[in-house]
């Protein structure tokens, strides 16, 4: 009887020990299970707010979720890329750009815009066609201030003086600023006459007010400015000689844009008449002699004939590489066509790989430094990090080339920059 049942006791513990050991693997195994899904949960999320960066931390799905958990109070008509909408994965970067207001003025009127520009450069490109061209009181890389930024739009007047109608183009703010740009000079009773007339110059008792108040008065589009040139006593005249316009081809400027690398400037010439004068009034006038005192200098325009990819048919995906690069590229003040024209470049180069290594020459990462450890001047993590490579990469073809642009210019031509 005692053999017997110690026998079975064994057996009955030799069949809970299966059990029991199935029990504890399922155990482990939620526990593993739950810690991987924590660990694919949790994710760092950099926060970039009108430049400035941090981090944040916390299990978010989507760019909303991670601003909210950031107590970010974002205006719908802030801008968010990616949008807010989008999910977000660990190492992400949400840029957020807050619409504010900014003064400009714009050929002397004072108004007040909505933006989310930081730089000056950022404010002319979302002005559009009515800054194209135009003159401004602070550089496109400066950032936006509390005073108004001054833009003086350029304009087309007609000069005629000397029996002649010049057509000029010009950003000069005033009447006197653009003679004097022009190269026009005025004898001591000479005439100005404006055409639409200011109030100023309407209201004026005296010519010789009026002139002065057309000297001081805005330029305006399609305005006609006639110079009256007085009798004097002699026969000589000061006289102003048109200049030419150049053309030439600028393969570093995108199709359609133009660049004034060289002002025109009008010349003078002293002309000698033998003046018919009856009653006091000039019937003719012929001209004994000519001299150049100053030769007129043809304006030089740069025409772009460089093809640029279309922006619009760039597309970047959130968080990408490339998306760093879009926010670095606005922030230096370039539009878009010049982020195309960086994203057709190192897509050539590295195809926008952080590790692309050319075994041949040791350049490395997206901008194909060489060698690679030249990167190491804008941040230690140069080996791994996207955005230590593309600000290093930026830098160099600012200080190189002064664009983008430039930069796919020179490589389309020299297969390499």
């Amino acid at each position: 009887m005692t053999s017997t049942h110690q026998s079975t006791s064994r057996t009955a513990r030799r069949s809970r020990r299966p059990a029991r050991l199935l029990a504890q693997a399922l155990i482990l195994a939620t526990v593993v299970g739950g810690t991987t899904a924590f660990t694919t949960l949790h994710k760092t999320v950099t926060v970039e707010v009108d430049g400035v960066a941090h981090e944040v931390a916390g299990f978010s799905r989507t760019v909303d979720d991670v601003l909210a958990s950031d107590s970010l109070d974002v205006d719908p008509q802030d801008q968010v890329f990616p949008s807010p909408e989008s999910t977000v994965s660990d190492g992400d970067l949400i840029v957020v750009r807050t619409v504010r207001d900014v003064q400009v003025e714009i050929d002397g009127t004072v108004q007040t815009i909505q933006s989310s520009a930081r730089t000056v450069g950022e404010v002319l490109d979302e002005l559009g066609d009515r800054a194209e061209g135009a003159d401004v009181s602070a550089s496109r890389s400066a950032e936006v201030g509390r005073e108004p930024l001054v833009i003086t739009t350029p304009k087309t007047v007609t000069l005629a003086v000397d029996g002649q109608q010049l057509p000029i183009s010009s950003t000069e703010g005033t009447v006197r600023e653009l003679l004097l740009t022009a190269g026009v000079v005025l004898d001591g009773d000479d005439t100005v006459t404006l055409d639409p007339p200011p109030v100023a110059v309407a209201a004026a008792a005296s010519t010789a007010e009026a002139t002065a108040a057309a000297l001081d008065a805005p330029t305006v589009d399609g305005m006609v400015v006639t110079i009256g040139r007085a009798a004097t006593d002699t026969s000589s005249t000061q006289e102003v000689l048109p200049y030419a316009t150049q053309e030439v081809e600028d393969a570093t400027l995108p199709v359609g844009k133009t660049k004034v690398t060289q002002k025109g400037v009008l010349g003078q010439a002293l002309t000698t008449y033998a003046v018919t004068m009856v009653d006091g009034v000039e019937t003719g006038r012929e001209v004994v002699a000519r001299r150049v005192t100053v030769e007129p200098q043809d304006e030089i325009v740069a025409v772009g004939t460089l093809e640029v990819p279309d922006p619009a048919l760039v597309v970047v995906d959130p968080g990408s590489a490339r998306a760093i690069a879009q926010t670095m590229v606005a922030d230096r003040g370039w539009g878009s066509e010049q982020f195309a024209c960086l994203d057709s470049l190192w897509q050539k180069e590295s195809g926008w790989k952080v590790t692309a290594d050319n075994p041949s020459s040791s350049a490395y990462g997206i901008p194909q430094a060489l060698p690679g450890s030249k990167m190491s001047s804008a941040g230690a993590d140069w080996q791994t990090n996207a955005a230590t490579q593309i600000a290093w990469g930026l830098g160099y073809i600012s200080d190189r080339y002064g664009t983008p642009c430039a930069a796919w210019s020179h490589s389309q031509a020299k297969n390499f920059y």
